[in-house]
């Protein structure tokens, strides 16, 4: 049942996604949606609240952000590995969400930065905000 509504709910973003990206100009391009680059990602979350096109971009970074988080958590706990990032029960994804672009804007003049696979920025963001303690 969960797996079925988290399907839905992507059907739902790609739809709503698609609907805007086809209308006229946007403050972010089709390429920005490739998250080639850690710039892109920043450009998608940034989108103003008022601005058209923010419901489709705000679907897609929070998407990115879960997806992430989550693959963290996975691959973490299937590997019985060390954790890159030790987020706290109670962070929400809006809370990672501003973490990360609060990270983006400290460091959006450093080029190598923003040419990372935006997973990088993500989990970079996250590891200043919520490094692992050493036991």
């Amino acid at each position: 049942m969960h797996l079925m509504n988290r399907s839905l709910t992507t059907s739902l973003a790609v739809a709503t996604l698609s609907g805007l990206l086809s209308g006229p100009a946007l403050a972010v391009t089709n390429e920005d949606f490739n998250f080639d680059h850690t710039s892109d990602l920043l450009h998608v979350c940034s989108v103003p609240v008022e601005a058209p096109e923010h419901v489709a971009t705000a679907l897609a970074c929070t998407a990115f952000l879960e997806a992430t988080v989550q693959y963290h958590d996975l691959s973490t706990a299937r590997k019985k590995g060390k954790a890159l990032v030790c987020i706290p029960s109670g962070v929400t994804v809006g809370d990672v969400r501003g973490i990360f672009l609060a990270w983006g804007e400290q460091h959006k003049n450093d080029k190598k930065l923003m040419a990372e696979l935006p997973v990088n920025g993500v989990m970079r963001a996250l590891y200043i905000k919520y490094p692992c303690k050493q036991k």
